[in-house]
Parts: structure tokens; sequence; C-alpha cells
């Protein structure tokens, strides 16, 4: 049986009138589209945060939602019968709305407008989001699954030789060392001659803070990894006035951190013995209760620097959350080839992130002037010295770009 292999991938580093009333509310349907796509990311987000912690327990934790859910969502449009229902239910459309086409058509839309959106140029902000088909000759894919693809999803169709797996891998790997800036490499080791389809999706993130961390300040300070284990790491810190909120039923705190270009890293600090609450209250309802009720506040804010890098196999992840027909023979990928005999044999996801100081200079002079005129008596002090939770939204859709748990910064 020939084997189809899907990699997700992502990297982290810190006129008239009338005219011009449809216009307005076209941008407005879109948005609202955008959001609700971005709702539905959001419980998948959660759910696979869970698997994903539960099966490495003590470990970081840190993936791409959205690239993950672009993923499936273009694969989808390959994906017949109970295959797709799968997929599109785990993307948010109800039992019913697979059978619709109209729904599945307004998902790939969706997903389209928020490509577009989120790689919109920005001064100080890189987003890149891409994907890309490695195809083999020997498969027979259909034209109509192809075009939808290109034209859905911008992806770009290669051809690739997998009868010389070191080859083809050898091109992947150039391809996404090229896209990602050099960041990652070496990413594809064990193709094999079965192959026919590599789906690639990468997601690349680089932002300043609004208001920089002073390197000056950084200084080492202890890390409570667990009760038993403490480590010394390269803690930032800064005063100023920062969205904050407790969650007294989920017994954390939450910073609001935002980056110049529309986004925002949410960080989360659990109080102690109550990291494994946290983890299971994350849900769609428990985010936008914080974002409603984040309050400017003046904080003393401690902050590690940190870096990550995580790799999982979500074959072994994907069907405890209800995807499993494409891992296995009972898989249908009649609309994505002519072939009967193919399944997903591999869904590789790599996120790689690096938080330290670095912001621009100017925000970061006028963030400080504010603060410093604001009573510093009534300053909050948060360190974030022992395992926390980490988002990274996009504002105006509020997409979770990134999802993780800093356990070893």
């Amino acid at each position: 049986m020939q084997l189809l292999l899907v990699l997700c991938l992502m990297l982290l580093s810190p006129g008239m009138t009338t005219i011009g009333r449809r216009e307005s509310r076209r941008k407005a349907k879109e948005l609202s589209t955008a959001v609700a796509v971005a709702a539905s990311n959001r419980d998948l987000a959660f759910n696979l945060y869970r698997a994903l912690a539960a099966a490495e327990p003590g470990s970081n934790v840190f993936f791409s939602p959205i690239g993950i859910s672009m993923s499936l969502a273009m694969l989808a449009l390959g994906a017949r019968a109970h295959t797709k229902t799968q997929i599109l239910e785990c993307l948010g459309l109800s039992p019913q709305d697979p059978q619709d086409p109209q729904g599945e058509e307004q998902l790939h839309k969706a997903f389209r407008q928020l490509r577009l959106k989120l790689s919109q140029p920005q001064d100080s902000r890189q987003l890149i989001l891409g994907n890309a088909l490695f195809v083999d000759q020997k498969l027979g894919i259909r034209d109509t699954f192809l075009r939808a693809a290109k034209t859905l999803y911008l992806a770009e169709a290669l051809t690739s030789n997998f009868e010389d797996p070191q080859g083809a891998e050898k091109q992947i790997n150039d391809y996404v060392a090229n896209r990602t800036k050099g960041k990652v490499v070496d990413l594809i080791k064990s193709l094999d001659r079965d192959t026919v389809l590599v789906l690639a999706n990468f997601v690349f993130f680089k932002a300043p803070w609004q208001t920089s961390f002073s390197p000056q300040k950084t200084q080492e300070k202890a890390f409570h990894v667990s009760e038993d284990v403490v480590v010394q790491v390269p803690m930032m810190t800064d005063e100023a006035l920062y969205y904050y909120l407790q969650d007294p039923n989920l017994s954390c705190r939450v910073v609001a951190v935002p980056y110049q270009g529309n986004a925002t890293a949410l960080f989360v600090l659990p109080r102690a013995a109550s990291l494994e609450r946290v983890e299971k209250g994350l849900k769609e309802q428990t985010l936008q209760e914080w974002l409603k009720k984040l309050r400017k506040r003046q904080l003393q804010l401690y902050l590690p620097r940190f870096s990550m890098e995580a790799s999982y196999q979500l074959e072994k992840t994907l069907p405890q959350l209800g995807i499993g027909d494409i891992f296995s023979s009972q898989a249908d990928l009649g609309g994505l080839s002519h072939q009967a005999n193919i399944q997903v044999s591999e869904m590789v996801h790599k996120a790689v992130v690096e938080v330290d100081e670095s912001g621009t200079q100017a925000a970061s002079a006028t963030g400080m002037v504010i603060m410093a005129r604001v009573a510093q008596a009534h300053s909050l002090r948060v360190v974030f010295n022992k395992p926390f939770l980490v988002l990274i939204m996009e504002n105006k859709t509020r997409n979770i770009l990134f999802l993780g748990k800093v356990v070893h910064p």
C-alpha cells in the first residue's frame, strides 16, 4: 500500500457610497467568518494541548494550533465519506454539517481569508503562513483537489521523486529551511519509497514587544521546575502597565503582554499545585472570560527568557480527538487521488520558540514614561518562577497562533 505523509511544521523565535457599503458588509462578513473559525480552532487547540501534555508529563509543550487546523482543513478537500466527517467535526462543523457542501465551502473560504489576513505585511511583525504540496509523479492526483488547494490555501505544488528518498528529503528540507529563514533544518529524515505526497504547512512569527525588557535588568533567578528541582534562569523584569487578572476558579493569574503588530502573548501562572486544574479548565469559555476581565494594572513583572523546541507525531495523538480513519486502511482519500490505496502514514508537527528582551526603543520609551507616572505603591509583583502556560494570539480574530507550557525554560 502506498502511503501519504502529511507534514506540518511551525517556527516561532518574539468610492461610491453603495459600493463602499457593499465593501464594508463584505469585510464584516469575512471577519465574522474568520472569528467563527477561530472559535472552533481554539476548541481543537485546547483538546490537543491536553492530549500532548498527558503524553509527556513534566515536559515542555509547544505547537501551532492554526498550522495544524489549516493542514487538516486542506486534507479534508481530498477526503470522502466518514474520513471527511471526522476531520470536519474536529474542525468545528456539527455532525450534520459535513453533509452540507455549503458548510464545508464556507469553512475553506474562511481559512483562505484567514491565510490572507494573517499574512498581510506589518511594519514590525513578521507572520508568514504557507502551504506546499510535494507530489510524486506516480500519484494520480486529481486536478480538482490541486486547484482547490492552490485557490483556497494558496498551496505551492512541486514535483518530487520519492523513488529517491534522500533526494526528496533534501528537496523538502531545503524548501523548509528557506521558508523558515534557516531556523528549521534537516526536518525530514526517514522518507520511504512508498511515499506519494507530502503536505507541508509552515508558520513563521517574529515580533518585538510593544515595550521591551531592558537586558541590563535581566538577572539569574531560581525557577522551580518541580518541588524537588530548581534551576537558575535569566529572568527578565519590567515595571509597567499590563492587562492582568486573577482567576479564583482556576487559581491562576493571567498577564497579557502585547507585541507590536496586532498580536498578544497571554502568560498564565497557576498557583501552587494548581497547574493540572488550569490545564483541565482550558476551553473556549475560559478564554473568552479572561479576555473580558483583563484590566490594566501596574505590575512588577518577572518573566524568564526562554527557548523551546518540540516535535510531535500527531498520528499518535489525533485519533484520541476523533480523527483516526486517515491513518488507517479505512482512509477514504478518493477526492485527492485516483488511487484507492493511500492513507496518511505520518503527521509531523515541529515548533520552535524564542522569547527574549527585544523590542523597539521608541515603543519602550513611550510605555516606560507613562508607567513611571503611575503611583508605584500600587504595583503588584508577578513572578513566573514555576511552570506556566503561554498563548500567542492574533488580536482581531483571536486565533491562537501558538500554545504551550514552559516547564524547563
